[in-house]
């Protein structure tokens, strides 16, 4: 007989720390003891306890066809009969990157790596290469994987240096990171004011989708562009999760935004780990072995990833799924905004595309500091009875919900009415 979750979770406590290899899979934002999965297909987890769920994790954003795609699974099994990984140039990585300079309009050329960390660490290293400056600015909620120099949090004022959001961190190198509030332009310019000549970029997700989802106000992205052209600095896109989900091109055809840089993963992955770093090609002729800049991987380019991201992409290519993840989206948006309102609930549910996010606020949700001035409690009954009731939304009140196509159908029905009634039962 198989292990049940609990028990899973038992023996991993003693071998992994916290029992995940990583946190937010501990459940510990909202109670409870995380459940083991043993296969996915479609819309569903299957549990090693024998249950169905409606997943709107997929992967935390790569499984924009949904689970186990068959085109995505043949490409892998072809791939695999050539073999797992051979540590020299293989004809996948060109396709890649043909596709991803075809559909990402800043990218003029490309570098592959591991994973959406390893891409925005080297976007920050290849920027400051690039302009002989050291600082960054970022924005408080803005999460670009656990880079040193990235893991910084926002003081309490407007333009403060930051501090390290992690133990190991030194704060010399949170002295060279600006942490700024999102959607305030005048912060942006006094940030310049001051530090103009070591300025070296900004980094942004577009569309912060870490603490939630926050969308830009009118102008706000704009705005970033021109200080970063007027000032010679790098403007980095982080578009790991957005690249490919909001549109074939992200965030920056939709809101028709020229990045210098823009980093990739998830979705070009097709669910295997990757990553991707790609923008102007006198920034990126920075990069080793043709610049000083210094980048390697042994898997970067691996044939396994390279392949099940082309099957995602060309599923993407053949037939834009975008439309209909939109009216799937606002679906969900329109039915619990509405569930909320009859229970007298405050409810904000920002939704772009296949991305939505739950905030128990009656403001809408414009920064780190009004996301995080939402009633977390109230998410965590509804994940609670969501979970209960055969819908699994992400175990935290600050994370952002994925649809993918496979939700089409009785799966969209099915969770509109738990989600629905979970919200009415608060």
């Amino acid at each position: 007989m198989s292990d049940s979750s609990d028990s899973l979770f038992e023996r991993a406590l003693q071998l992994m720390p916290g029992g995940v290899n990583s946190p937010v899979r501990a459940f510990r934002s909202v109670g409870g003891t995380p459940f083991f999965t043993r296969s996915a297909r479609g819309a569903t987890l299957e549990t090693v306890d024998g249950r169905t769920l409606i997943d709107f994790v997929c992967t935390w954003g790569p499984a924009i066809h949904g689970h186990n795609h068959p085109e995505i699974r043949d490409a892998i099994a072809a791939a695999l009969d050539r073999g797992t990984s051979f540590g020299t140039p293989n004809p996948l990585e060109v396709d890649m990157a043909e596709r991803i300079v075809r559909m990402v309009p800043s990218v003029e050329k490309v570098r592959m790596c591991n994973s959406g960390t390893e891409a925005t660490m080297t976007a920050v290293r290849l920027a400051r290469g690039f302009t002989r400056r050291d600082k960054i600015i970022k924005f408080a909620g803005c999460y670009h994987g656990h880079v040193d120099s990235l893991l910084i949090k926002a003081g309490s004022g407007a333009l403060t240096m930051g501090n390290p959001d992690s133990a190991g961190i030194p704060d010399s190198f949170a002295r060279e990171t600006i942490v700024l509030p999102f959607n305030d332009a005048d912060v942006i310019d006094q940030a310049f004011a001051e530090h103009s000549d070591s300025i070296a970029g900004v980094i942004l997700e577009p569309y912060p989708a870490n603490v939630g989802l926050i969308l830009p106000e009118p102008g706000f992205l704009q705005h970033l562009r021109d200080v970063c052209t007027r000032h010679g600095s790098v403007l980095i896109f982080d578009e790991v999760m957005t690249g490919f989900r909001v549109a074939a091109g992200g965030v920056q055809e939709v809101e028709g935004i020229t990045p210098d840089l823009t980093t990739l993963g998830k979705i070009i992955g097709g669910g295997l780990p990757v990553g991707a770093l790609g923008g102007r090609a006198n920034i990126m002729d920075q990069l080793a072995p043709i610049g000083p800049v210094y980048q390697a991987g042994t898997l970067s380019g691996n044939p396994l990833a390279m392949a099940a991201g082309i099957a995602a992409l060309d599923l993407l290519d053949a037939e834009p799924p975008y439309a209909r993840l939109d009216i799937l989206g606002g679906r969900i948006q329109s039915t619990i905004t509405e569930a909320a309102r009859s229970k007298g609930l405050p409810l904000q549910v920002p939704q772009v595309g296949s991305m939505f996010a739950l905030f128990f606020s009656a403001s809408p949700v414009r920064d780190y500091d009004d996301a995080t001035g939402s009633t977390t409690e109230h998410f965590k009954a509804v994940f609670q009875t969501c979970l209960e009731n055969g819908v699994y939304l992400p175990p935290s009140p600050f994370e952002t919900c994925f649809i993918s196509t496979a939700h089409e159908g009785e799966a969209i029905d099915r969770a509109c009415e738990v989600i629905s009634n979970a919200i009415r039962g608060i």
